[in-house]
């Protein structure tokens, strides 16, 4: 049975993947800040799914969270590096300061702390896969993405030089790029509640589903030991590429 640890567990992208791989027959360790979610969860699904409760911008938490996992759940096969958050849509001379920050903590600092804590383990058997969801913000702007987008490219860099670090290992690393997703609370939290505000972003739209995403990860780690998927680029068909901006001159 594989071990897989998945952070952001408690909505979205992360309760579905864990869904997916319990009943694939992981074994699952979930992290979230909710523990009234994590409880949920557990008591839904028993053995098959260890909560940790943490928040990732809290490093001695993470470690202490971590360190406490029991012997026979330490070798992780399978790190999906899930939790993250945008906040806010304003243009970068209007946003609020700490948003950034906040962002910068949970998608970089948290996502790179949870790696070096269980890449070691991965390095010493030999074997493991990491998994990083990263978004097609970091590969093409727009406005208001600034700091979002930022953090996401940051997390495509990380893994394709994760990549080369592990040069001559068995290790796996893959960055998973989501465009639109609905049925997550990513609008909700980026609106900071305005549930109206976050159904617009989705509305007459067929966007890629949590579900979908899942079934990407399970496809992921089923590869052949061989086959690495360095980066994977998922939008609905309803999402494509928008022409360049020009501004125009006004003419008086």
């Amino acid at each position: 049975m594989k071990i897989a640890l998945i952070t952001g567990v408690t909505a979205g992208f992360g309760e579905a993947i864990c869904r997916k791989l319990i009943q694939a027959n992981y074994q699952v360790i979930g992290t979230g800040r909710r523990t009234e979610r994590l409880d949920k969860l557990k008591n839904e699904f028993g053995e098959s799914f260890y909560p940790l409760a943490f928040d990732l911008r809290d490093t001695a938490a993470i470690e202490k969270a971590l360190n406490s996992l029991p012997k026979s759940l330490s070798a992780v096969d399978l790190l999906i590096n899930n939790a993250g958050l945008a906040l806010g849509l304003e243009p970068a001379h209007k946003t609020n300061l700490n948003d950034w920050y906040q962002m910068i903590d949970t998608n970089i600092k948290g996502l790179v702390t949870v790696t070096r804590l269980i890449l070691p383990q991965m390095v010493d058997r030999n074997s493991g896969h990491i998994i990083n969801l990263g978004s097609i913000a970091g590969n093409y702007p727009y406005p208001g993405g600034n700091v979002y987008g930022g953090t996401k490219a940051f997390v495509k860099q990380f893994s394709l030089n994760l990549r080369a670090d592990l040069a001559g290992t068995a290790i796996k690393v893959t960055n998973l790029e989501p465009g639109l997703c609905g049925d997550t609370e990513f609008s909700n939290v980026r609106f900071k509640g305005d549930v109206q505000k976050a159904a617009k972003v989705y509305e007459h739209i067929d966007y890629v589903k949590p579900e979908d995403i899942a079934e990407i990860v399970l496809w992921l780690n089923n590869q052949p030991p061989h086959v690495n998927i360095n980066r994977i680029e998922v939008m609905p068909v309803a999402q494509t590429f928008s022409p360049l901006a020009v501004a125009k001159k006004s003419i008086v």
